[in-house]
């Protein structure tokens, strides 16, 4: 490559050296030429303002001895002209350097001068080619009586730019090795960036990235030394949301405000930061290059993270479930001792309390909870929480219709707030979660409080960042996900997400999601009466 971009460039060199030769020597000699038509048009001006070759003229005949041809040669010798031919309105010559050319009719048309013109140009004649100046010559009445016709020699004006010819090739050709010193070192600052590669490697490698970055499963975002996205790969495109229009423009123009758009642009470092992008959880790593630019790495985390909060629950409710085990296994031991003991009646009495337990906290919550999925919701988290030793209540206040736009959102949302509330109150005396649920039009108020030792006012906004926790990371991976992911649901929906102070000192999260509701149903029979 290194060869290549050097002759191209020289070539390119040589080439300007050679078209700027040619630039100059063509206005060159158009300007020689004009100069010396100029100079014989003064000189012949100058000639036929001398009183004494317009009385020669018109006293004497046309003779080598005569007084006008000895004017106009000692004129022609002082200003170095090729001739000076001095004539009348017939033609006739009446000087000439040449003597036998006088009284003779010139070669060429003087029909210009003798109507009062000045003429200038380049012709031949009897003495070859010539830059001639013409002008016409006056009596004392200011009549034309003939014409003086100056000839400089087109050989003294073809040698001047001859001459001027290797000055500028010099001067060409210290250009030329300027030019040339100047791509030797473009070149080799050229290869050393390059690598000394070839085009033809430099072609297969932009082929294999371009096939890499679009086949990984990994998001690839590139930034220029600005900060602005210089590249991005399809799977970054489809984990972000954004598309082509992206490219040219900072993070924060393309994402907006965000951890996502602080992770790119390298306000928070770090490796394998946690980041969510609209319902997705994002694993971001960020690179700097060599150009002061940057390439950031992004690996979609969502259904890990889903399978995970899956496990920890699943492993929650097999610890619930072998608690109930065991319990299970006393009460048939009671039933049992009861029935051996001969004591029916204290036996029947001892079922329905137990089975009346579990009925009583699922009719309660049905009752206000009408939404079967959030329902079953609340029933399983109650039966975890009890075998926590957490008293789980649904205040008394709630009220929700089965009318939800979104139920698994909201089910997410409750899931996160209530999870963390049980192990916030988890191994605390007389602990204690209580959830509201209750409707205002179509906009639907959460709110889950509990007896835990609350979070601090300089932490409630830290709680909802991506990546933040202060519980000990599970088996499969990072916490900090679960509450972000409740304020960007709600914060979707055009709602917020809030944390306070609860009345008991714990905390109490506030939910509001407006629009939650879908618009209910006419009653048939106001139906038929509208029609």
């Amino acid at each position: 490559m290194f060869s290549q971009v050097l002759l191209m460039q020289v070539t390119l060199a040589a080439g300007v050296a050679v078209l700027a030769t040619g630039l100059f020597l063509a206005p060159l000699s158009k300007q020689l030429d004009n100069e010396a038509m100029r100079r014989a048009l003064a000189i012949a001006e100058t000639t036929a303002q001398d009183p004494q070759i317009a009385q020669g003229l018109l006293s004497t005949p046309p003779t080598a001895d005569g007084p006008v041809q000895q004017e106009a040669e000692r004129i022609r010798r002082a200003t170095h002209a090729e001739y000076i031919v001095v004539l009348d309105r017939h033609w006739v010559r009446w000087s000439h350097p040449t003597t036998s050319q006088i009284g003779h009719e010139v070669s060429t048309s003087p029909s210009g001068a003798l109507e009062g013109k000045e003429v200038m140009e380049i012709d031949r004649g009897t003495l070859g080619r010539s830059a001639r100046g013409k002008v016409p010559l006056y009596d004392a009445d200011h009549h034309v009586i003939g014409a003086v016709s100056v000839g400089i020699a087109y050989d003294s004006v073809r040698a001047r730019l001859i001459s001027a010819i290797p000055g500028l090739l010099a001067y060409a050709g210290g250009a030329l090795a300027v030019g040339a010193l100047a791509a030797w070192l473009i070149s080799r600052r050229v290869q050393r960036q390059t690598r000394d590669l070839a085009f033809s490697d430099i072609s297969a490698l932009l082929a294999e990235r371009e096939a890499m970055l679009h086949g990984i499963r990994e998001g690839v975002v590139a930034l220029d030394r600005g900060g602005r996205i210089r590249l991005l790969n399809d799977e970054a495109r489809r984990l972000l949301g954004i598309g082509d229009e992206a490219v040219g423009r900072t993070p924060d123009e393309a994402l907006g405000a965000g951890r996502t758009t602080d992770v790119l642009v390298g306000r928070v470092t770090g490796t394998d930061l946690l980041t969510v992008r609209g319902r997705r959880v994002l694993v971001a790593n960020r690179m700097p290059t060599d150009d002061g630019g940057a390439v950031a790495t992004l690996r979609d985390r969502t259904e890990l993270e889903q399978l995970g909060r899956e496990l920890d629950s699943t492993r929650g409710l097999i610890d619930a479930l072998r608690a109930q085990d065991h319990e299970h296994a006393n009460r048939m031991h009671t039933l049992l001792g009861l029935l051996e003991l001969e004591m029916y009646d204290d036996a029947v009495e001892f079922v329905g309390e137990v089975v009346g337990d579990h009925r009583v906290t699922a009719e309660q919550i049905t009752e206000k909870i009408h939404d079967p999925l959030l329902a079953a919701l609340l029933v399983g988290k109650a039966t975890v929480a009890a075998e926590r030793g957490v008293a789980l209540w649904v205040s008394e206040r709630s009220r929700l219709p089965d009318r939800l736009v979104d139920p698994r959102g909201l089910v997410t949302v409750v899931g996160n707030l209530v999870d963390n509330a049980l192990d916030a109150v988890a191994g605390t005396p007389h602990a204690r979660v209580e959830v509201e649920l209750r409707t205002d039009g179509r906009t639907v108020v959460l709110r889950v409080r509990d007896t835990g030792p609350g979070i601090p006012p300089d932490q409630r906004e830290l709680v909802f960042t991506e990546g933040w926790s202060t519980k000990r990371p599970p088996a499969h991976g990072k916490r900090g996900i679960g509450l972000s992911l409740v304020r960007r649901l709600a914060e979707r929906q055009g709602g917020s997400a809030t944390v306070g102070t609860a009345g008991g000192g714990g905390a109490e999260f506030t939910v509001v999601l407006p629009e939650a509701l879908s618009e209910p149903e006419l009653e048939p029979e106001r139906t038929a009466s509208n029609n």
